[in-house]
């Protein structure tokens, strides 16, 4: 099967690459691509001193780095926006099939 592509408004194919995964190794917390979503798929989360996930701005809690997750990605639209800010590739994207 073929990758689900769209026609742009001037006539352009286009294939939208939607946001799957953001690697927390490889993610430097900057949240450049949490700011260019318009759609609300990626929020920055923080890594406590015991490597578990919290919330960043939580003033009870001691904040060891902060990285980008991926919290609704069935919004996302396949933009690709946030690729383009991310400066360590952290994201994997992926296209879907056109249904036969």
């Amino acid at each position: 099967m073929a990758a689900l592509t769209f026609t742009t408004r001037d006539g352009s194919p286009w294939t939208p690459s939607y946001l799957d995964t953001i690697d927390p190794e490889t993610c430097i917390g900057c949240g450049r691509c949490v700011k260019v979503c318009a759609r609300d798929v990626i929020e920055l989360k923080g890594i406590n001193e015991d490597d578990e996930m919290c919330d960043p701005f939580d003033d009870d809690e001691e904040i060891v780095r902060k990285i980008s997750t991926v919290a609704n990605g069935g919004d996302c639209v396949g933009c690709g926006a946030c690729a383009t800010v991310c400066g360590t590739s952290a994201q994997s994207h992926v296209t879907v099939e056109a249904a036969a």
